[in-house]
């Protein structure tokens, strides 16, 4: 948006079919400058996310400086490019979209499981409801949008996704990553009942 990124997530955990999980949390705040959306397999996902705050911090007590966005969107893409890597009886598979801030700016990437990381102009989306976001954001975001406008924008992406997707549901989760802070804006859950 024109004044800050907004990432959202629904709450959705599953295991093939089966929901194994309906509050998971898959928007995480990093650091006062960064949050990642994760996407796949969880226990890969939590793992890098711990590892990732690690390095960063590691980074930062080194340098005697903050990480940039870029310098951690590319210490992020080594985990996952070794990550995939190794051999295992379950390939680690796991999608994360880095929002951050720096003395530069906003900054919103990609990061796919094979390591690639891609530094996106506008909007993008992950996980297995994307396809239905995709359609939203295609025919709704506009360049110049305010983030308060990003974030039922967001909404609506995760509700299209979870109205289709089997994989997508149980509620939502928004963060917004502006020029001041990252800050949690929303965090709901839906609760399904036939009583």
């Amino acid at each position: 948006c024109k004044d800050g990124i907004v990432i959202a997530a629904d709450k959705r955990a599953t295991a093939g079919n089966m929901i194994v999980d309906k509050r998971a949390e898959k928007v995480h705040i990093l650091s006062d400058e960064m949050a990642v959306t994760i996407a796949g397999n969880v226990s890969d996902a939590q793992l890098i996310i711990k590892l990732i705050r690690a390095e960063l911090k590691l980074k930062e007590v080194r340098t005697g400086k903050k990480p940039s966005v870029k310098e951690a969107a590319n210490l992020l893409g080594g985990l996952l490019y070794t990550n995939i890597r190794q051999m295992s009886m379950f390939p680690g598979v796991a999608h994360f979209l880095l929002a951050g801030r720096d003395s530069s700016g906003t900054y919103l990437y990609d990061l796919f499981p094979d390591g690639s990381v891609t530094k996106m102009r506008d909007y993008v989306s992950s996980g297995s409801g994307s396809v239905f976001a995709y359609g939203v954001l295609e025919t709704q975001f506009k360049s110049e949008m305010s983030v308060a406008d990003g974030i039922k924008l967001a909404v609506r992406c995760v509700n299209t996704a979870l109205q289709r997707d089997s994989c997508t549901g149980n509620g939502v989760d928004v963060v917004v990553v502006n020029e001041k802070e990252v800050k949690r804006v929303l965090q709901k859950e839906l609760e399904y009942s036939l009583l």
